[in-house]
């Protein structure tokens, strides 16, 4: 039998080194899917440990000593692969080909509820955004494949996957950052300025955005643009994510009314999501990016 005195002093030393290494895991999970699956492992362990009663064995300890230090092996070496991955990453000044990486998202998954729901937003995160960021990845390193080769017989596939993955892939950086747990009422500044100018209003903008967003057939965004070419903001829809797309334009805004974005909570009614979605829009985010893009402008004809 194990003395009590002992039990309880290691039982709150893997405690406190399971919380702390779940914390950093749970902040760093984007950089590979696998360090989810350890914080969760990690999680049932320390649930294990707070329902322990009565009688404490020596085979209770040795088996939950074997299960953190696998956890603890098996998790750091994920992360410190993923953090030199980063790292690398980091170094560089352009994306490497077939290198692209899931954000992270700037709040909780529970944090936008109750107008977007954790659930949604996790599988939205960690499953279809993910899916981009590797269907990308694939398309890029397929086409350098062609390019090392000098066989292009399906390079008209992989510019297809690349314009799909790719358009999915930033809208959605975009989108994520564009919403906030704690966002302004409404713009401000330069931005709010410009809105009144091109579309007379706040709220007839506001009422055009969510009609273009309502109105998208099928699946696809409704979008906030700031065009250099004509100098102005404009309002555009894309199906899917690269169909109907105005090149030459700077997404400022974006709203996903994919199926997955919001069917889970809200069922087949779109426009109660999107009416809601205006509850967590980031404005200060889209200041930033049109203070930004409206530097750029070209010769307008």
């Amino acid at each position: 039998m194990t003395d009590l005195t002992t039990y309880q002093q290691y039982v709150g030393d893997v405690k406190l080194w399971a919380n702390q290494i779940r914390q950093i895991l749970l902040e760093q999970r984007s950089l590979d899917p696998n360090l989810e699956k350890v914080e969760i492992r990690i999680q049932n362990l320390i649930n294990y440990l707070n329902g322990i009663q009565g009688e404490i064995t020596d085979e209770m300890i040795t088996a939950i000593k074997n299960e953190a230090d696998l956890l603890y092996t098996h998790g750091s070496s994920i992360l410190a692969e993923a953090l030199e991955r980063q790292e690398r990453f980091n170094a560089n000044t352009s994306v490497p080909i077939g290198g692209h990486s899931l954000p992270p998202l700037p709040y909780s998954y529970d944090a936008l509820e109750p107008y977007i729901s954790e659930e949604i937003m996790r599988l939205h995160h960690t499953k279809h955004h993910q899916s981009y960021v590797d269907g990308l990845n694939k398309a890029e390193r397929m086409m350098a494949n062609a390019r090392n080769t000098g066989d292009f017989e399906l390079i008209k596939h992989w510019e297809r996957e690349a314009a799909f993955h790719g358009s999915g892939h930033y809208l959605h950086t975009i989108f994520w950052n564009v919403m906030s747990p704690r966002p302004k009422s409404m713009p401000t500044g330069k931005l709010l300025a410009r809105i009144n100018q091109d579309f007379s209003s706040f709220e007839a903008f506001k009422k055009h955005f969510t009609e273009a967003a309502n109105k998208v057939e099928g699946v696809g965004w409704a979008i906030l643009v700031w065009s250099p070419r004509s100098h102005r903001l404009e309002i555009l829809q894309s199906e899917r994510h690269q169909l109907m797309t105005q090149w030459d334009t700077i997404p400022l805004l974006v709203l996903d009314v994919w199926e997955h974005a919001y069917y889970l909570q809200y069922k087949n009614v779109k426009e109660d999501y999107v009416k809601n979605w205006w509850n967590v829009v980031n404005w200060a985010e889209v200041e930033n990016r049109f203070n930004e893009a409206s530097k750029l402008k070209w010769k307008p004809f």
